[in-house]
C-alpha cells in the first residue's frame, strides 16, 4: 500500500500534536489528597446518675443509655454504657475484691497489656481519692488498638470495676482520636463520681 505525501504530512502532524500535548500535559506534578472524614457532632456535655442496685453508682454522660450485660460470661453489676451517637461502649465489669485485690489488679493489667501487638505505647495514670475511697488507674492505648482506653476503680477492700472503651468500627486513630478525647473526660467523670454501696 502506497501513501501519499500528503496523508504522510497529515498523518505526521497530528502525531506531532498529539505529543506535544502529552509533554505539556505532564508538567503539573500530581500531590495525593489525604482522606477525608466525616464530621462529628459532638453532644452537649451533660451527667445524669446511674445507680446499680448492689454495689456502685457513678453519673454517666446524658447521651448514654446503659444496658445490663446479659451475655454467657456476664455477672451481677456488669454492664455496658452504650454511646450511640458516637458509635461506642464503654463496658464495665465488677467483681467483689474477697482479699484478691492483687489478683484483680494483676488481671486487669494483663488485659491491657494484651493489646501491646498493635499499641505504639500504653500511658498509665494512677489516680487516688482516699477521703471518697477511690483508687485505680486509667490506661490510654496508643495506636490502632480495639480498646483505646481501660481502667479500674477500687475502694481497696470490697468493689472492684473495671472498665474498657470500644467502638462498633475499625480501629483508625486518625479519625477516632477526637470522639476518644471526648469520652475519655466522661470516663474520668465516671471515675470521679463513682460511689459505693456497702
Amino acid at each position: 500500500m502506497i501513501i501519499s505525501k500528503r496523508h504522510r504530512m497529515k498523518w505526521l502532524s497530528w502525531s506531532a500534536l498529539i505529543l506535544l500535548l502529552l509533554i505539556a500535559s505532564c508538567k503539573e506534578s500530581y500531590t495525593p489528597k489525604p482522606t477525608g472524614y466525616l464530621k462529628v457532632t459532638y453532644p452537649e456535655k451533660a451527667y445524669q446518675l446511674y445507680s446499680d442496685l448492689e454495689f456502685y453508682q457513678f453519673e454517666i454522660p446524658a447521651y448514654a443509655r446503659v444496658v445490663i450485660d446479659s451475655g454467657p460470661r456476664g455477672e451481677k453489676g456488669w454492664v455496658n454504657v452504650a454511646i450511640p451517637q458516637l458509635n461506642g461502649t464503654i463496658h464495665l465489669s465488677y467483681k467483689p475484691v474477697d482479699d484478691q485485690l492483687t489478683a484483680l489488679i494483676t488481671d486487669s493489667r494483663e488485659l491491657v497489656y494484651k493489646h501491646t501487638v498493635k499499641a505504639h505505647g500504653i500511658e498509665e495514670t494512677p489516680f487516688i481519692q482516699r477521703d471518697q475511697k477511690r483508687f485505680g488507674m486509667i490506661y490510654d492505648l496508643k495506636g490502632e488498638v480495639a480498646s483505646a482506653v481501660q481502667f479500674f476503680v477500687t475502694d481497696s477492700t470490697d468493689h472492684f470495676l473495671r472498665g474498657s472503651l470500644y467502638f462498633n468500627c475499625r480501629p483508625n486513630r486518625d479519625s477516632l482520636n477526637p470522639i476518644i478525647e471526648f469520652l475519655r473526660e466522661d470516663i474520668i467523670h465516671m471515675i470521679e463520681t463513682t460511689q459505693w454501696k456497702y
